[in-house]
């Protein structure tokens, strides 16, 4: 009887102590996701006998985690600054820290008291548990393109059974709007955050922004203890401009000097529904002259660093 990958349900829950399964629910912990993925990393010990023939040995396996990839939309809760973002359990699991602000809801990275999260991937009647995860997120905000936000997790293996699919509620998941010139700002540097909001600055046209955590997730298997460990970040991306020749030699001369900026971009336009990305110490790299459509564009690699620490990318959800 065939089994469909279209019958997959994703529940993450944050972890009260590290590695022990909150058992999340289709209701509550439900993940609307698309490009779902599953992998188990075997690090298998090979016998390598010697028997006076010729013929392999088997493997024995030894330690193993598990990999889990999946993209969800990045739109708020619908519901500004009341409740937070679905995906916020997910983010926070990457290094970041959760505060309600009041009037929007505010991430912000940390170094330490990292959260974690026990996922169950259903896969059409069997469940595979996933605990003690903690991953990376990288930002796709493309003109033309949905939002996303994609993740990636490392987790201990909980175990696989037959179980039926849990039941997903996704009415948290609100519908995002296509990145585009209606509902996306100019990529703005040079400009300022406070209390959830951009100001000032110069305003750039652009094809939109990539940014990736690039957190280094490490599972680290001890005697006593297994665990999956975020030892470092840092943050990178890209922007393609349409710059005048003047603003082209002004940054070809900020590159060269290492000179850094802020950087700010805001998509959505209703309450509830708008996303800031905020870094303050943004150096741009590796300047190119694509040819975008027959015009001339300036693509620049970004390296984002933090100003005062475990400040280098904030976002704001309004």
């Amino acid at each position: 009887m065939p089994r469909y990958i279209r019958n997959t349900v994703l529940l993450a829950k944050t972890e009260g102590t590290y590695g022990t399964d909150p058992v999340p629910t289709g209701a509550a912990n439900a993940i609307l996701a698309s490009n779902v993925s599953i992998d188990v990393a075997y690090n298998n010990v090979d016998r390598d006998l010697i028997r006076g023939y010729f013929g392999g040995s088997e493997q024995l396996v030894g330690t193993r985690s598990v990999n889990v990839s999946f993209d969800v939309e990045l739109a708020g809760s619908g519901d500004a600054g009341l409740t937070a973002p679905a995906w916020g359990p997910l983010i926070r699991a990457c290094g970041f820290a959760e505060s309600d602000a009041g009037a929007y809801f505010e991430y912000a990275p940390i170094s330490t008291a990292l959260p974690s999260v026990t996922l169950y991937y259903h896969l059409d009647g069997a469940l595979h548990k996933v605990t003690g995860a903690r991953g990376t997120v990288s930002f796709d905000l493309t003109v033309g393109q949905r939002p996303l936000m994609k993740f990636k997790f490392t987790g201990l293996d909980g175990g696989l059974t037959a179980v039926a699919d849990a039941t997903p509620t996704l009415t948290a998941w609100k519908t995002p709007v296509v990145v585009t010139n209606t509902n996306s700002g100019d990529i703005k540097l040079g400009c300022t955050y406070a209390t959830g909001a951009l100001s000032g600055g110069s305003a750039y046209t652009s094809t939109g922004l990539m940014l990736d955590l690039n957190a280094d997730v490490k599972f680290t298997p001890l005697l006593g203890e297994e665990a999956v460990s975020l030892t470092n970040r840092a943050v990178s991306g890209a922007a393609t401009l349409d710059l005048t020749a003047a603003d082209q030699v002004s940054f070809k001369t900020a590159v060269d000097a290492n000179t850094t900026t802020s950087l700010g971009f805001v998509h959505g336009t209703v309450a509830g529904n708008i996303i800031t990305l905020y870094a303050p110490v943004v150096q741009r790299i590796n300047p190119k002259i694509p040819d975008v459509d027959g015009s001339v564009m300036c693509s620049y690699d970004l390296r984002l660093m933090p100003s005062a620490g475990n400040d280098e990318l904030k976002i704001a959800v309004a």
